[in-house]
């Protein structure tokens, strides 16, 4: 059943994905998520099948909001591809669970060493300190504006981390914006996207800075960290925000900053590079994500390669994985998506990311303040649940009611797990 549902969706490169697999033959799953990622993979499987005529790549795109789900559908029915595109947080259950193979003797030592290290962070299984996934490129989570809006408010532009806004200067801002001749709605939190992985990558920063976590990092219980006082005033917020009106709807679609023009302000991450700066041009300015309580935190990881343990073909698609991870082309996710490079000699190549450059604040941030999400096989129940948390405080639901729900829900899955030994019971 899952197979049928993938293949139809799938689109295909050398041989097409009829016939069972054979030597030579590498297939890959991607998330299908915005529409520049898949043309720039597909350039890039184009050039490598011409350079590597003995190699097939079948590409299998899958989408984005059910990925996880369809991943575990795929391993129980051992119908698993030999090379895996999957969010990053996701690597310690996927490794916990016997999805992964290590990368460590089988990629090309040179480009491990030239990873960014919030990339090989990410890719790092704590329990045995091997490499189970790499990256192209880590993630930028900030604002953007619109120039002209924010001139017109006469607020402060923050440039760099340092002097990023505080919670009462985002909400100063908001206020203008929302009293400024042309702007409909001051900020979009792109709400458009729907519960989801979304809503914690973007969200969680909020209560981070706050002082709480999506769990605690030590015992690993949610319980009053999910739940504690600063995740509850930053969803107050949140809350507040929408209530007041200064929030685009989700039923407003995904557009109105760029293409109506009528937002002042984006809260989003990296991958609307493209349409942002094409729609608004100059206007269009990297802000720094706002130092909402007396932390600062950003988000950071992002979708990245890892070899199946199943796979019959590692040593092709460990060839294909290398061709991706030359530094031309991870410097063209940064160029023509806005996705921080993940080797630092991509970045000689990536012109945006340089000092001054559009886009160094992405790097600024990484180097910063960026944290990243739990590294816990319970991670897709807490993702799950937080995301759901959000979702209903967004609907108007009970903060402080819906954040303890969450945790109830973390808790009880890590307890009935038995901990995930080793990372604890």
């Amino acid at each position: 059943m899952l197979k049928k549902a993938v293949l139809a969706g799938a689109v295909a490169f050398g041989l097409g994905l009829a016939g069972a697999a054979h030597a030579g033959t590498v297939d890959v799953w991607f998330h299908a998520g915005k529409g520049e990622e898949r043309e720039l993979l597909s350039s890039l499987i184009e050039n490598f099948t011409a350079e590597n005529p003995g190699i097939e790549i079948n590409l299998v795109l899958l989408p984005e909001g059910s990925y996880n789900d369809q991943v575990n559908a795929a391993a129980l029915s051992g119908d698993l591809p030999d090379l895996l595109d999957f969010d990053g947080p996701f690597i310690a259950n996927y490794v916990w669970s016997g999805f992964l193979t290590p990368l460590n003797g089988k990629v090309d030592q040179a480009i491990i060493d030239d990873l960014l290290p919030s990339i090989v962070e990410q890719g790092t299984y704590p329990p045995d300190g091997n490499l189970y996934s790499i990256g192209m490129f880590d993630s930028g989570l900030s604002l953007w504006g619109n120039k002209a809006f924010l001139v017109k408010a006469g607020v402060r532009i923050p440039e760099h981390v340092g002097d990023a806004w505080t919670l009462a200067e985002f909400e100063d801002v908001l206020a203008k914006l929302a009293a400024t001749e042309g702007v409909k709605w001051p900020l979009d939190l792109k709400l458009n996207y729907g519960t989801g992985e979304w809503f914690t990558y973007g969200f969680s920063p909020i209560i981070q800075s706050m002082g709480s976590d999506l769990i605690d990092r030590t015992d690993w219980r949610a319980t009053g960290a999910v739940d504690g006082d600063g995740a509850v005033k930053g969803m107050q917020a949140l809350q507040k925000w929408v209530n007041n009106g200064w929030v685009v709807p989700a039923s407003a679609g995904d557009t109105n900053f760029y293409s109506e023009k009528n937002v002042g302000l984006a809260f989003v991450g990296h991958w609307m590079f493209t349409p942002h700066t094409k729609g608004l041009g100059d206007d269009a300015i990297l802000i720094p994500i706002p130092k909402f309580g007396s932390a600062h935190a950003t988000g950071m990881g992002s979708w990245n390669w890892g070899l199946t343990e199943s796979s019959d073909d590692k040593e092709d698609a460990i060839t294909f994985l290398e061709y991706l991870m030359q530094p031309e082309q991870v410097a063209r996710w940064g160029n023509e998506i806005g996705s921080v490079p993940a080797r630092v000699e991509a970045l000689k190549y990536a012109k945006n990311f340089a000092e001054g450059g559009r886009l160094a604040l992405y790097v600024e941030q990484l180097n910063s303040i960026a944290v990243p999400r739990p590294f816990h096989p319970a991670y897709p129940t807490i993702t799950t649940a937080y995301a759901e948390a959000v979702n209903n405080i967004i609907a108007g639901g009970d903060v402080e009611a819906e954040l303890k729900k969450a945790a109830k829900s973390i808790d009880e899955d890590i307890e009935d797990n038995d901990g995930y030994p080793p990372f604890g019971g």
